[in-house]
């Protein structure tokens, strides 16, 4: 099964004091920039960045790559607004592989693992990886995922659907702690990228 990959940077980085998060350094690259090579290393494709006020300097930093930057003119009703955006530039016979900016540490070995997780599953839908129980992101849908968040509304949350998937939904352990390093503030960011720096590997 092809899988597209769908980068969401489409905020206003309000509580990063308005300083777009995928700009932020990971080693020698922005977190977009790393993002964007880590998916294309990995054979996804298309890959498709959801972008809103700051369409501008993210493009700047994903100059050279392939990849479909997608505005989302109703990013201001939330997250599920900008992903509804990001799954209508990907060919519906794809599945998806939802990385937002927010969690740019995450290894290119747990990229590996869902879609290993996936292509042995025949009955699990949507996959969560999990650290230390907890879960995660990136996270990996297949093609009725897919679907069925596009039918909820700009401002419901993408997450009332796991419910009604019930056993479909598929936790699968991976050994990345950046799956959970959330850098929604300055703070958590300089916590994660330190703790990315102590163990890393790519």
């Amino acid at each position: 099964m092809t899988t597209a990959a769908l980068l969401l940077s489409g905020g206003a980085s309000t509580r990063f004091g308005g300083y777009p998060k995928a700009l932020v350094a990971t080693g020698e690259r922005s977190a977009v920039r790393r993002m964007a090579e880590i998916a294309l290393e990995e054979g996804l494709d298309p890959i498709v960045v959801v972008v809103g006020p700051h369409h501008h300097p993210i493009a700047d930093a994903l100059r050279g790559i392939d990849v479909e930057l997608v505005d989302s003119e109703n990013w201001v009703e939330g997250r599920t607004a900008s992903v509804q955006s990001g799954l209508r530039a990907i060919p519906p016979s794809h599945d998806v592989l939802l990385w937002p900016v927010d969690h740019p540490f995450v290894s290119g070995r747990t990229i590996e693992r869902l879609g290993a997780a996936r292509d042995t599953d025949d009955l699990g839908l949507w996959f969560i990886p999990t650290y230390r129980d907890a879960n995660g992101h990136p996270v990996l849908w297949k093609e009725r995922v897919r679907e069925e968040v596009l039918e909820l509304r700009p401002d419901a949350p993408i997450r009332a659907l796991i419910p009604e998937l019930g056993p479909q939904v598929r936790r699968v352990a991976v050994d990345d702690p950046g799956v959970l390093a959330n850098i929604d503030t300055p703070e958590a960011y300089r916590e994660a990228y330190d703790a990315w720096l102590a163990r890393r590997e790519d």
